[in-house]
């Protein structure tokens, strides 16, 4: 029998099992994310702003008929949207599990590009945006000086500001990575003209 060869042969059967644990321990750190089971369900993000606009008139003239026509699309299991006082509107799609996310941001900016008709001038101006996000935070990053002795220098202003504009357009171009976020997110708002003359705090 096959395995009477090894029975005989421990120094064989020895030698063979630490080459395949060799083998596997140095391929295990190249195996790509999407080869393990997708526990979450795939998720499209809609998001816009009305500036100046309440929650409410959000709710009845961002929210509705975008709603209205994403709702139903191929794939979904559930929607939840929200609409903040400071103008913003997130809407999260979820599909079912094993979903080509591609194909399901595809469909749903379909259903978007059809409700643009029936929005404020004001939120098409400033653009309806669909991107594909993930339920799971993969990771934690925290930003800080070098030099403890030197954190008062740095407000939670500037450092948001430094990430919007040095650390969050590369981390998007991470393969298989989703959109950053900021956990307390402020940026800096300039007087608009040829030269910057002024900045203000925004939030």
């Amino acid at each position: 029998m096959f395995s009477l060869f090894f029975i005989r042969r421990p120094i064989v059967a020895c030698v063979l099992a630490i080459i395949i644990i060799l083998l596997g321990a140095v391929s295990f750190p190249t195996l790509p994310v999407a080869q393990y089971p997708q526990i979450a369900p795939p998720v499209i993000r809609v998001s816009a702003i009305y500036p100046g606009a309440s929650a409410q008139v959000i709710a009845d003239t961002v929210a509705a008929p975008i709603e209205q026509q994403v709702n139903g699309v191929e794939g979904m299991i559930y929607m939840e949207s929200t609409s903040a006082t400071d103008g913003s509107y997130t809407l999260n799609v979820s599909f079912e599990v094993g979903t080509d996310i591609d194909i399901a941001s595809v469909l749903v900016q379909n259903r978007v590009a059809i409700a643009l008709s029936q929005l404020p001038e004001e939120v098409r101006r400033q653009g309806v945006n669909t991107d594909k996000v993930s339920t799971s935070i993969v990771s934690v990053l925290a930003l800080a000086p070098k030099d403890p002795a030197r954190s008062p220098e740095f407000s939670d202003l500037f450092l948001a500001n430094y990430l919007q504009i040095s650390v969050n357009d590369q981390v998007k171009r991470i393969p298989a990575s989703a959109t950053p976020s900021s956990v307390r997110e402020r940026t800096m708002a300039c007087a608009s003209g040829s030269i910057p003359t002024s900045c203000e705090p925004g939030a």
